[in-house]
């Protein structure tokens, strides 16, 4: 049987909000994943009264299931991979494929949705948000990304994500808020009434704080 807990992307940014509401009267910075973590993270900043943006991370497909994440790429062209491919050589030259397609996505993220300077982020609280979290690859890129501008304190924020995934992002942040870590985690989807993919023109409606995403 389908395990939904959320109807939509935006019902489960309500939700998150709610566990982050702590951070209420802070002005958080809020960074959304694109694409489905912006649609998410809209209804966080709202929320909270923070200050919306994007961190473009983007995962690295496997050559054999472009679904299935070996690693991920940040907006610096920076890479993580995961702990499977670690001395691994016999499929370099297909990986180093996916990873300049990554790296190319993530550049053509950044040129549609960042219309000026990157969101100062030193000294900040800053909520770094995602749709779920299946792998933690991207959230891993994202973060690695984030604490390198040294914010004051960095959380990590997903509606939903599996209990061993959420563990492994402990060292990459201050804090970890998912109101949905279910023991039998699969995918995130299976959590979604409605899990549509989220367009371009969404997450860039949703920055301009009137987005209607999934």
């Amino acid at each position: 049987m389908r395990a939904v807990v959320y109807e939509d992307r935006r019902t489960a940014g309500r939700a998150l909000a709610k566990a982050l509401g702590a951070y209420h009267g802070k002005r958080p910075l809020v960074l959304g994943i694109p694409r489905g973590g912006v649609i998410v993270a809209a209804e966080v900043a709202a929320a909270l009264d923070g200050e919306l943006d994007v961190v473009v991370a983007r995962k690295i497909g496997a050559p054999w299931h472009p679904e299935y994440a070996l690693g991920a790429v940040d907006p610096d062209g920076e890479v993580v991979l995961g702990p499977e491919l670690s001395g691994a050589g016999e499929a370099a030259a297909a990986l180093a494929r996916e990873v300049a397609a990554a790296r190319a996505e993530v550049e053509r993220r950044l040129h549609c949705y960042r219309r000026g300077p990157e969101p100062l982020i030193q000294g900040r609280v800053v909520i770094v948000v995602d749709d779920g979290v299946a792998t933690g690859l991207t959230a891993r890129a994202a973060l690695g990304w984030v604490r390198r501008r040294r914010p004051a304190r960095l959380v990590f924020g997903a509606p939903v994500g599996g209990p061993d995934q959420l563990a492994e992002l402990a060292g990459w942040c201050d804090e970890i808020v998912c109101p949905l870590q279910p023991g039998d985690f699969a995918a995130v989807s299976r959590y979604y009434r409605r899990y549509p993919a989220v367009s371009d023109d969404e997450v860039l409606a949703a920055l301009r704080g009137r987005g209607s995403g999934g």
